[in-house]
């Protein structure tokens, strides 16, 4: 399947669970020097607190550390905008979509030149992970 790009995200459906999904996008964040900082289930939150049922939804919080300290050095309030997440969800067919914030989007609201270089880095990496699943 092809990757989709929009204004603020990049993201692919694929063609296996959304269990699976995550196993490769674990995987291939960990390959590209990713780790996982945070991860929150929406289902299982959206159940418990508001006895909702809904799609299987992963958000997964993922670092880079060495360019996040990069941008922390070029902006001290940039932390309210890490990690990069990346969410994995069932789709209506039964597959899965993986979408990651694009960190170029996402920086443009901050007036500082020295993060557009780290950005542009990030997002090519988040590119090369959906586009490996």
């Amino acid at each position: 399947m092809s990757t989709l790009s929009n204004a603020y995200y990049i993201a692919r459906t694929l063609e296996c669970s959304p269990d699976e999904a995550e196993a490769r996008v674990r995987q291939a964040l960990s390959e590209a020097g990713f780790g996982i900082l945070t991860e929150i289930d929406v289902q299982a939150t959206l159940k418990k607190k508001l006895d909702v049922d809904f799609r299987p939804y992963k958000i997964l919080g993922a670092c880079n550390p060495p360019f996040a300290h990069q941008a922390l050095q070029a902006e001290d309030k940039i932390g309210t905008m890490l990690p990069c997440n990346v969410i994995v969800q069932a789709t209506t067919d039964g597959h899965a979509e993986v979408a990651a914030v694009d960190p170029v989007a996402s920086m443009q609201a901050v007036d500082n030149a020295a993060l557009r270089p780290i950005a542009e880095e990030i997002r090519q990496r988040l590119r090369r992970v959906i586009d490996s699943l």
